[in-house]
């Protein structure tokens, strides 16, 4: 366990075994070349205030992030955090982004709550270095009191074939998939109908099977309607067996049975495809993130604590 001098992670991005980047609270973000055993901080200049939800490296050089909140920026480094430049600026009204993926290293999108009655979405098609905003009817349309929560930065995922999946909650939790050019959203039977509640993270396996998490987070020892299965691609939804034991921000898969979520209070583990769940430890992150080439597992949170997590 390290910690980070900011008090709280919610963007985590682990490359390998040994390289990964963290960000957070007070404008900062991390770096650690040696599997978390050592970590650079670097506050982005005149961010002080900047809470990074999201934060995607492309190699040990460049990475952008995203904060939550008003006014919106996306700043991008190319030397390793040494310096940062101020790729996107938004001071509109209500401005709010939850989170950003890629697809590969030059196409991304990032995520935020509804304007206009439409959810904002940005897109940029060069690693993050110009972001354009989509036309509004590109834009899938909110329903009243729909939002997205920025816990974790993994309620979007992008997927081959120019596909995006993303999740939301609040007074409706949804579903929403792009896929030949058109969104197509889906209801889903987790807890909802209060701006505590609803989906939080979603984990895909492949364009069919996905597993979603999330619940109530002023009441996270809430087990009901807290993990949600799916094998159709989103269009239906099951309940497992045996849920997590709470309120969980984040879920990813370790391998193609293996899942692992975490939240406020505690992490589990499921070994069958997100069907049973066992808590592994009563210690609660924000996020946890695999290696994208690799095995390594880390967990950040509260307090600017790092973990690694032992899948062996």
């Amino acid at each position: 366990m390290t910690r980070g001098p900011l008090k709280s992670i919610r963007g985590l991005c682990v490359l390998t075994d040994s390289l990964l980047w963290a960000s957070g609270t007070g404008g900062m973000v991390g770096k650690s070349t040696n599997g978390g055993k050592d970590w650079q901080w670097t506050r982005v200049s005149g961010c002080d205030s900047c809470d990074w939800r999201a934060v995607n490296a492309f190699n040990e050089k460049e990475a952008v992030v995203v904060n939550a909140g008003e006014p919106a920026h996306i700043y991008r480094t190319q030397d390793g955090g040494a310096t940062w430049q101020r790729v996107y600026y938004n001071d509109t009204k209500g401005i709010f982004f939850d989170d950003m993926d890629f697809g590969n290293a030059r196409e991304g999108i990032a995520i935020g709550d509804p304007l206009q009655d439409h959810f904002m979405l940005l897109r940029t098609q060069d690693g993050g270095k110009h972001w354009d905003t989509l036309p509004l009817k590109q834009r899938p349309a909110a329903l009243a009191g729909e939002a997205i929560f920025a816990a974790s930065a993994s309620n979007l995922r992008l997927l081959p074939g120019q596909q995006a999946w993303f999740i939301t909650g609040g007074a409706t939790a949804r579903s929403i998939r792009l896929q030949k050019n058109q969104w197509q959203a889906n209801p889903l039977p987790i807890i909802q109908g209060a701006a505590t509640q609803g989906a939080f993270s979603i984990a895909v396996l492949n364009t069919q099977k996905a597993i979603v998490v999330g619940g109530d987070y002023r009441n996270d020892t809430l087990r009901e309607r807290n993990c949600l299965l799916t094998t159709d691609g989103g269009k239906t939804w099951t309940q497992p067996a045996v849920p997590p034991q709470g309120f969980r921000s984040c879920v990813i898969y370790i391998n193609a049975h293996t899942a692992i979520a975490t939240g406020t209070s505690g992490t589990d583990v499921s070994f069958d495809d997100g069907r049973h769940w066992q808590l592994i430890s009563k210690e609660g992150f924000h996020v946890v993130q695999a290696a994208k080439k690799g095995k390594a597992v880390f967990l950040a949170g509260s307090d600017g604590r790092i973990a690694q997590l032992v899948t062996e």
